[in-house]
């Protein structure tokens, strides 16, 4: 039996070499295409354009928004729907995504497709996302407001003095500032009770149309 020339064998070495070589370059442009689409996929569904593109969101949460502070103001800065509702952080991101989903399920089943149907499950998608937001310490509100920047001589007396006893005792924004966006569900809103603050019930837990 012949024995394989070593130019035979350099030969099948090099078209290895190139067959590797080949594979190694073609995975690594995959990689990169991967992660621009992946990219601009997540910078898609963070659009207000994207969020609204349903109509349970455009009918309901969008119109009230577009009645808060938040959407319009006198410095024209505007907080969109991804700046409250979706972490910047890589992993916590992908969490609010992929429970994002339950919500297109629940859109495509048309369990929240009219007003009765969105305001019967209100109070529960409210309470996951103050329980979303109270586990992460408002990061979201964070993002654009600073408790050390805060300038108490252009609050009010009550926004004073809770601010000042909501820090001293550990709160977190979303602990008060439930209904800064949209409207509160008629359930208790869990901010303190008369006999603590001196405020009215009526005002710790506000109707339906009750804005802070």
């Amino acid at each position: 039996m012949t024995k394989p020339s070593l130019f035979g064998r350099g030969c099948c070495f090099i078209r290895k070499f190139r067959f590797i070589l080949a594979g190694a370059l073609a995975t690594f442009v995959l990689g990169i295409v991967s992660v621009v689409v992946f990219n601009v996929a997540m910078n898609e569904t963070n659009t207000e354009a994207f969020c609204i593109s349903c109509h349970e969101m455009r009918n309901n949460n969008y119109r009230e928004y577009q009645d808060t502070i938040h959407y319009a103001n006198r410095s024209g800065m505007r907080a969109m729907c991804s700046d409250c509702h979706v972490p910047k952080e890589f992993m916590p991101k992908m969490i609010a995504k992929i429970k994002a989903s339950k919500d297109l399920y629940h859109s495509i089943l048309g369990t929240i497709d009219t007003p009765e149907k969105f305001e019967a499950r209100r109070p529960e998608m409210a309470r996951r996302e103050w329980e979303r937001m109270k586990a992460n310490d408002s990061q979201e509100c964070r993002n654009c407001h600073d408790a050390d920047s805060f300038d108490y001589g252009l609050q009010g007396y009550r926004s004073v003095q809770q601010h000042e006893e909501g820090l001293r005792t550990g709160q977190t924004c979303i602990d008060c500032h439930k209904g800064i966006a949209h409207r509160l569900p008629q359930i208790d809103q869990g901010v303190g009770s008369l006999e603590e603050t001196g405020i009215p019930q009526e005002v710790l837990r506000p109707a339906v149309t009750k804005r802070e």
